[in-house]
């Protein structure tokens, strides 16, 4: 089994885009193991977020802590990019063999 991935989702009261991603995330949910944290935009630290990954509007979706879009959420991109081999973690081990 694979290794959750984690969505944070910055949202905001009355926001349709919000409500059609939470939908699509559900959806996806259902075939991939996804941990959702949803942040309202207009908190402080839904506004750093934002910022930090440079989301324009809402909802901000964060992809492992990554910038992965803003606006509506396509669920074929998501599924596109959950599909794809995640990179390995790059070593720190310097020394050599």
């Amino acid at each position: 089994m694979t290794a959750a991935r984690e969505i944070t989702l910055l949202t905001q009261a009355d926001c349709t885009l919000c409500e059609h991603a939470k939908q699509v995330l559900a959806k996806v949910g259902a075939d991939h193991p996804l941990v959702v944290t949803e942040i309202d935009l207009g908190s402080e630290e839904g506004q750093k977020l934002a910022l930090d990954a440079g989301v324009l509007f809402a909802p901000g979706i964060l992809l492992d802590g990554q910038p992965f879009g803003y606006g509506r959420l396509s669920e074929r991109r998501l599924r596109r990019t959950l599909n794809s081999p995640t990179p390995a973690p790059r070593s720190t081990d310097r020394s050599s063999s």
